[in-house]
């Protein structure tokens, strides 16, 4: 049997979930943004916060269908679930918006890859800076 240092949970609770109003437009207002094809990802440091919120955005604008737009919206919690361990939790809490960009459905791995290499640029950005 193996030793492990950290167990990694597997969830995306309601407590992840960025749904303050003053909160989002904060993050829109103030927050750094940088592009990874499918996304835009805004963040913002929240010192009030004890774990890092994320909010998924498919435009209305590019999908007119509600169930295109939940679609990519599942997929991409689904791949913020599985990676989001990625994430530093010390020393600062983050808010992120990811906001999908593309004009066409991708399938999960094309989604799945590019939110997990936006997160290692998070980490190591968060890691640089440490405030």
């Amino acid at each position: 049997m193996e030793k492990f240092d950290k167990i990694v949970r597997y969830t995306f609770t309601k407590d992840e979930r960025l749904s303050s109003k003053k909160d989002i437009q904060e993050l829109f207002k103030n927050g750094s943004s940088f592009y990874l094809y499918p996304f835009k990802v805004i963040t913002l440091p929240n010192p009030e916060g004890n774990q890092h919120q994320i909010l998924f955005s498919v435009p209305k604008r590019i999908f007119k269908r509600a169930v295109d737009r939940n679609l990519l919206k599942r997929r991409m919690r689904e791949a913020y679930r599985l990676h989001k361990h990625l994430l530093p939790a010390e020393p600062k809490v983050l808010n992120i918006a990811y906001i999908y960009t593309s004009k066409e459905i991708l399938d999960y791995a094309s989604i799945a890859n590019p939110l997990e290499q936006s997160l290692i640029r998070i980490q190591k950005y968060v890691a640089k800076n440490g405030k």
